[in-house]
């Protein structure tokens, strides 16, 4: 088997390919990744092609080709972009706790501002290559073993956090595209919904509670849905970081 075939197919694994026609207009990697991404933000997943792309960059499709080799690699550029949104952890006054909390917070936010991710990561295997993401995983790292973490540990707090904060966070994007696609705007898609939703859970009364509870508190005319979300996120992630904290485990 050759070295072409043996080669792990990302775009973080081979070198960028060359233009071979000079006439070509000039047109940059990055150029090509911010309309791809503002496409994305726009029309979503579904609306994503190289012929659509090329149209909006004023080129034909086949010359982003000396850029990317296909839509896949081009989906690890756009994903590893938006991970470049955000800003390296710093440690305050406040210590490492805080500086964690509030990473925590703009890694959700940033997810929730790109709601397509929720269908993208699962295909982002070496996303751990990406550069961006490099950098912010020695960001939190580093700040974690500088407060004292011994590097398994650290190891440890990176994955847990990460895990939870995507995973929750893809939920929510995902119930946010199916709102979007419905036409109503949150609130008025919940209360539609609730009335099904409460008859399904009634054989189920621990979850049927929960159902009801919930029914009540978005009952009102100034429901903050939103508000409620970050809300809950932020004890979620404290309880999290409770369990992480050296501190407060070595007094439990």
């Amino acid at each position: 088997m050759g070295e072409a075939e043996q080669q792990i197919q990302s775009v973080w694994t081979r070198e960028p390919q060359r233009s071979r026609r000079r006439d070509q207009p000039a047109l940059s990697r990055d150029q090509i990744v911010s309309e791809a991404l503002a496409l994305l933000d726009e029309e979503g997943m579904e609306a994503l092609s190289m012929r659509k792309l090329g149209t909006r960059l004023g080129a034909g499709a086949t010359s982003l080709y000396t850029h990317v080799a296909n839509k896949e690699e081009l989906m690890e550029l756009i994903t590893d972009a938006v991970f470049g949104e955000l800003d390296p952890l710093v440690v305050g006054s406040e210590g490492w706790r805080a500086a964690m909390l509030a990473f925590s917070h703009d890694l959700r936010a940033m997810m929730l501002r790109h709601p397509w991710l929720s269908s993208a990561l699962g295909e982002m295997g070496l996303l751990y290559l990406a550069p961006n993401m490099l950098r912010l995983n020695e960001s939190v790292l580093t700040l974690l073993e500088d407060a004292g973490f011994p590097p398994d540990d650290a190891d440890t707090a990176v994955t847990v956090i990460f895990s939870f904060v995507i995973g929750l966070a893809l939920s929510e994007a995902a119930a946010a595209i199916t709102i979007r696609r419905s036409g109503l705007d949150e609130v008025e898609w919940y209360r539609k919904l609730m009335p099904a939703a409460e008859i399904a859970a009634r054989p189920y009364p621990t979850l049927h509670r929960r159902y009801i509870n919930f029914d009540e508190k978005t009952a009102g005319p100034d429901v903050d849905l939103h508000r409620m979300r970050t809300g809950a996120f932020d004890i979620q992630i404290n309880r999290i970081l409770d369990g992480l904290d050296p501190e407060f485990r070595a007094g439990r």
